[in-house]
């Protein structure tokens, strides 16, 4: 699935994953290929990109998440 995270500076990563842990005001929650469309609210936190190579971790301070057709929209 397609990542994309994009802070007010720009884009701040960009790329295919296999799953994405988000900071949601109501609890964290992990999004796999296939997920429903949903759209979170994000609380401070951490989003962690798993990828076939590993994993990078991004420090959000909140925001808005988007899950839509295999493609997640990080605005933070």
């Amino acid at each position: 699935m397609h990542i994309e995270i994009i802070s007010p500076e720009g884009k701040v990563y960009e790329g295919e994953a296999v799953s994405v842990e988000l900071p949601g005001t109501r609890g964290r929650f992990q999004v796999l290929k296939g997920h429903a469309a949903i759209m979170s609210s994000l609380a401070p936190g951490q989003v962690v990109v798993r990828t076939q190579a590993g994993e990078e971790r991004f420090a959000v301070s909140g925001g808005v998440a988007e899950v839509k057709h295999d493609r997640v929209v990080v605005l933070t």
